[in-house]
């Protein structure tokens, strides 16, 4: 793994006068880590792994080398760029609403480039018409969900045989989302000379094969670090039945004027929604079932603080940057623990101060104990003043609670036999 002190600006990482033009403008002032260690290698051609605790500026790590690498080409082989539908920068995510972030990101950085580099989004729930149109002439740099590029590519759209960087963002939420398949097609079509950099919060055995498959002598870079996170994290034991009374006192009792409540389920937005309403406090709720226009207006008046309280599933749990935000809930845990920090790293971003709360009752204490264990962690379990837990949960109700093991032969090692298919936020209680 790398190590290197974080220079004091990006002018000593070697980028051309109009990206540092638009990171003064931006107020970048200084790279983070990721930032100094991923944008030398990229620029030196290196093939790249890197995971980082999210909100550590990764979509700058890879944008801005990828920017002046095309914009330095352009120049000295064909200002006027290539003709038909080819597309040089590739970069995969695994959610629409972190395509559209990605190329908006991508789109501001180039600004001083004056329209010499290109930039797509594809992704599904919007009319492909239109993204076709987009792509006519091909385009520098495409921002893609897997999905929706196959569609694209099987209309004959755009095509990947021109590649020469591919980015892979949060592989591993496009693997624990079923892309596996889709992925492996896509990869198929891209030629075997290129740049590959693979960004992931975690690394389980099918990202592992991947990077195996994909990247040639590759540098790695692990910035993850449980002392760099800013997020304070807190867990109250309620009763059950209780965690709506609960987070409606908390939400009225702070005064949150941005508050994200994660729950685990399309239906229990609205459920939840509709019984904090009936408590005197209005909610929105982000799924995916809800069209894509509806799902950007909701996102954008929650980044700008018209809508105090989000009720989402773990769709916004990756890539969704909202600058400052002050809270993070768990009304319900999170299945995988690895969503956990995934929900979580939504606040603390950039170095500002986030929190972090998880409310559960006695069904979820063997749960929360998992996620402890996975993500290495311990929190004291508090309690609510005015909700305090009654002495009558027993250790019975415990075990009730706790996962059957799993039939023999269906454990870990079993299935590596098989093989791989392709300071304080707020006040504490007294």
């Amino acid at each position: 793994m790398t190590t290197a002190k974080t220079p004091a600006s990006f002018s000593e990482l070697a980028l051309i006068q109009p990206l540092l033009a638009r990171l003064t403008e931006l107020e970048y002032h200084q790279p983070t880590p990721i930032q100094a260690q991923v944008i030398p290698s990229v620029l030196a051609g290196r093939d790249l792994i890197a995971g980082a605790n999210t909100g550590s500026g990764k979509t700058a790590a890879f944008a801005l080398p990828m920017l002046q690498d095309l914009f330095t080409q352009k120049n000295k082989e064909n200002p006027k760029g290539s003709q038909g539908n080819y597309v040089t920068g590739l970069i995969l995510v695994p959610t629409r609403e972190l395509a559209k972030q990605v190329a908006d990101s991508v789109k501001s950085y180039a600004v001083h480039f004056n329209g010499a580099i290109k930039t797509v989004a594809v992704f599904g729930g919007v009319s492909a018409n239109t993204q076709m149109l987009a792509l006519r002439g091909g385009t520098d740099i495409l921002v893609a969900t897997p999905g929706r590029l196959l569609d694209l590519m099987s209309s004959n759209a755009i095509k990947l045989d021109k590649v020469k960087t591919l980015v892979l963002d949060e592989a591993d939420r496009m693997l624990s989302l079923g892309f596996t398949e889709e992925l492996s097609e896509l990869l198929g079509q891209l030629p075997k000379q290129k740049q590959t950099l693979l960004f992931s919060a975690t690394f389980p055995e099918q990202v592992q094969t991947l990077t195996q498959e994909l990247l040639n002598d590759p540098v790695e870079i692990q910035l993850q670090s449980d002392d760099a996170s800013t997020v304070v994290q807190r867990v109250f034991n309620v009763n059950k039945g209780e965690k709506t009374a609960v987070l409606a006192h908390l939400i009225k009792q702070h005064q949150w004027r941005q508050a994200l409540v994660f729950v685990n389920a399309k239906n229990s937005c609205e459920h939840l929604a509709d019984k904090l309403y009936k408590r005197g406090i209005e909610a929105e709720v982000f799924h995916g079932d809800k069209g894509q226009g509806y799902r950007t207006r909701i996102l954008e008046a929650f980044k700008s603080g018209e809508i105090d309280v989000l009720i989402a599933t773990d769709i916004a749990a990756r890539g969704l940057d909202i600058e400052k935000l002050p809270v993070v809930i768990n009304f319900d845990l999170p299945r995988s623990p690895s969503d956990y920090m995934h929900r979580i790293g939504r606040s603390g971003r950039a170095g500002e101060v986030g929190l972090a709360l998880s409310l559960i009752d006695y069904e979820d204490f063997h749960h929360f104990k998992v996620i402890e264990k996975k993500n290495k962690i311990r929190l004291e379990r508090e309690q609510v003043e005015g909700f305090e837990l009654d002495e009558t949960i027993t250790q019975e109700m415990l075990e009730a609670n706790k996962p059957m093991a799993k039939p023999e032969g269906t454990g870990k090692k079993k299935r590596k036999k098989k093989g791989l298919g392709n300071a304080d936020v707020w006040l504490r209680n007294s």
